[in-house]
Parts: C-alpha cells; structure tokens; sequence
C-alpha cells in the first residue's frame, strides 16, 4: 500500500523555521520525484518545491525561494522541507505528493499519490 506521511507542522512566529517531512512506503521511492504543495483557506492549492530522488535537483515557487530548501534521504525514504523566513502568508496545511517518473513538476493534478498534509501556522 502506498503511503506518504507529512509531519513536522506547528505554530511559529514570523520568522522562524520548521522543518516538514514526508516519509515514503509502498513504492520505489528513486522512480518518482516528491512534491510539497499548499493550500491555505479559500485559496488554491499551490505548489511549492520538487525534487528528483535520483539526483537531488529541484525547483521552487517564486513565493519561496531563497527561504525554502528541500532534500531527500533515499536511505529513509524521505523528503524534508526546511523553511526558513517564515511569514505569516506561508501558514497553509502542506502536503507531499510522488510524481512517477521523476520529472520536476509543480503541477499538482500531475502526482499520482498524495499525503494527508501537516498544518503549518505562522503568527505576525
């Protein structure tokens, strides 16, 4: 059965930093690339970062570059988020999506799995 599992959210003032996982089973995690998206309340889902499991490369939303950092432990078949910077307009549920083939996407319809998310909220 495959599972991704989000955690790692929580209240953080402006500025602060929090550190997501998502945490991988069912599937060989080096065939797909991992995803972290978010949706905040009466706003589209948007999607944040992408890595490739084979080789570490990635792609990040304008909204978080230079403030947001993803990598990946094949050997614990997970992918963490760190944020850093954080503002109040980054407080959504995240979540982790796996992408078969490995290609760098933001696009979410284009991910076949998906976690259940973690809340992430960010005070002013």
């Amino acid at each position: 059965e495959v599972e991704l599992v989000e955690s790692g959210g929580g209240l953080v003032q402006t500025g602060g930093s929090l550190r997501l996982s998502c945490a991988a089973s069912g599937f060989t995690f080096d065939d797909y690339a991992i995803g972290w998206f978010r949706q905040a309340p009466g706003k589209e889902r948007e999607g944040v970062s992408c890595i490739s499991t084979t080789d570490g490369s990635a792609i990040y939303a304008d909204s978080v570059k230079g403030r947001f950092t993803v990598t990946n432990d094949n050997t614990r078949n997970t992918v963490y988020l760190q944020m850093n910077s954080l503002k109040p307009e980054d407080s959504a549920v995240y979540y982790c999506a796996a992408l078969m083939g490995g290609e760098l996407e933001l696009v979410g319809s284009q991910y076949d799995y998906w976690g259940q998310g973690t809340q992430v909220i960010v005070s002013s």
